[in-house]
């Protein structure tokens, strides 16, 4: 098979052409090749490979016992499902605290296994730095801010970040470090959506909302919490697609078309500085 015969992945070229003409991105996180392609078929731009799949598929309750070696194995079975949609994969805990060159080691595996891009946690100096490293070896990276959920038990649970003027000022001070650090995306999770919208016009990068609210440039959900899958109770960002949509693919397609017209997440599934400190 030629070269120009080969199907060609979006790249993020394309995803900043399509918010440029004015179209919201539709992310979902998925972690096996028939949802992928399901994913794929009904519209949605960019996959991640979360390492929610300790929670989602191993039945852990939280994050942290996901292993690089299930993220790799992961992130090939979504890009054998997948063609079209931009891949993206989380450096799970536990891979790229120790050092730079321990993070670009976790990426190189996760880049050979076909991701285009890999997510990482945090915006404290140090993951600065980190990405300031993968980016200057040619590894794009998405940085991910507000509820981080590898830090939960420092965080002290699932709890909305960003509220009050001296968190809202950190937050948006580690996205612009994280910017100029050379990350092309962020992921902007469970902060209130005035927080989302400054940060989202502070920042010269694509950014992705997950209870962030609508003035993200794009959106992501978890599958399984689309397709109403995950046993409450549930955050209120998450809405159960699939119960008006009568098939999988309807469901994601459903998806799709509600954050191209911004109508998902409305403002009842959106954050403000009020009293609802859970994140759930």
């Amino acid at each position: 098979m030629s070269h120009a015969a080969l199907p060609r992945r979006l790249s993020l070229a394309d995803l900043r052409r399509q918010v440029q003409a004015g179209q919201r991105l539709a992310m979902l996180a998925v972690y096996d090749a028939t949802t992928a392609g399901l994913a794929e078929r009904a519209g949605v731009d960019a996959l991640l490979v979360g390492d929610s799949l300790a929670q989602t598929v191993q039945g852990h309750p939280t994050t942290l016992p996901a292993s690089l070696k299930a993220m790799v194995y992961h992130t090939r079975c979504v890009v054998r499902g997948s063609t079209r949609a931009l891949v993206l994969a989380d450096l799970p805990f536990g891979s790229f605290e120790a050092s730079p060159a321990a993070a670009f080691a976790a990426a190189a595996r996760l880049l050979e296994a076909g991701a285009q891009m890999v997510k990482i946690e945090g915006g404290a100096p140090w993951v600065v730095e980190t990405v300031a490293f993968l980016t200057a070896r040619h590894v794009p990276v998405c940085a991910h801010l507000g509820l981080t959920p590898q830090a939960i038990h420092e965080l002290g649970g699932y709890r909305v970040q960003g509220r009050g003027a001296g968190a809202a000022t950190r937050l948006a001070d580690q996205a612009r470090a994280l910017a100029a650090a050379g990350a092309a995306m962020l992921v902007l999770e469970c902060v209130p959506r005035a927080l989302a919208a400054r940060i989202t016009a502070e920042v010269d990068i694509l950014t992705i909302g997950i209870g962030a609210g609508p003035d993200t440039h794009g959106q992501v959900l978890v599958a399984w919490d689309l397709l109403g899958l995950t046993p409450p109770p549930r955050p209120r960002f998450v809405r159960d697609f699939l119960a008006q949509a009568g098939s999988a693919e309807a469901a994601v397609r459903a998806y799709v078309e509600a954050v191209r017209a911004g109508t998902f997440p409305t403002a009842v599934e959106s954050y403000g500085e009020g009293a609802d400190p859970a994140a759930g």
